[in-house]
């Protein structure tokens, strides 16, 4: 079972993979909710406080959402808890609903697709085996560091999403106004 530490009640397909909803939602939501600028100090009590409520009810996963600048303080203490945490997937998917006047109304619905397991910093420290570095380029072709070669062309998905984003930040420079110094 996955425990709900979100504001919001899950939904149905939610409840269907197996969340279940806190036995005190009001005191999650109250833990959740910062009514002015937060402290380090409260970011990480409130934090301290949903973990062990989690470990207490005896859960080895929960769902979390909320505060961006809460939910690194959140996957720690529950990361320190030894329990994970989960992150809400969904897809936006189109629906169209039919009008009594005839009309089609389009809407958005976004539907669950699963969760995503909050990634550790702890992860990106841990030097790579040879089989996990990506390809290096030598002449032209791409070789792995493990000793197995690539055939020219098949590329990674990672050297590709560089070149977008490099290409991207380009195209967002040159479309920027030029600053009056």
């Amino acid at each position: 079972m996955i425990l709900n530490l979100t504001q919001h009640m899950a939904t149905p397909d939610q409840v269907a993979a197996g969340v279940v909803e806190p036995a005190d939602k009001q005191l999650v939501q109250a833990l959740l909710t910062f009514d002015a600028l937060p402290s380090e100090l409260e970011i990480k009590a409130k934090a301290q406080a949903l973990a062990q409520m989690a470990r207490h009810d005896g859960y080895d996963a929960v769902m979390i959402g909320g505060a961006p600048y809460f939910m690194s303080a959140l996957e720690r203490a529950l990361a320190d808890s030894e329990i994970t945490a989960l992150y809400a997937f969904s897809k936006r998917v189109s629906v169209e609903e039919p009008q009594k006047d005839g009309s089609v109304k389009k809407v958005q619905v976004f539907t669950h697709a699963g969760f995503v397991q909050a990634v550790q910093w702890g992860d990106f420290r841990r030097p790579l085996s040879p089989a996990q570095h990506p390809p290096s380029r030598r002449n032209g072709a791409l070789e792995q560091r493990d000793g197995r070669s690539t055939e020219k062309g098949q590329g990674w998905q990672e050297e590709s999403q560089v070149r977008t984003q490099r290409s991207l930040v380009r195209s967002l420079s040159a479309s920027q106004p030029a600053r009056a110094q």
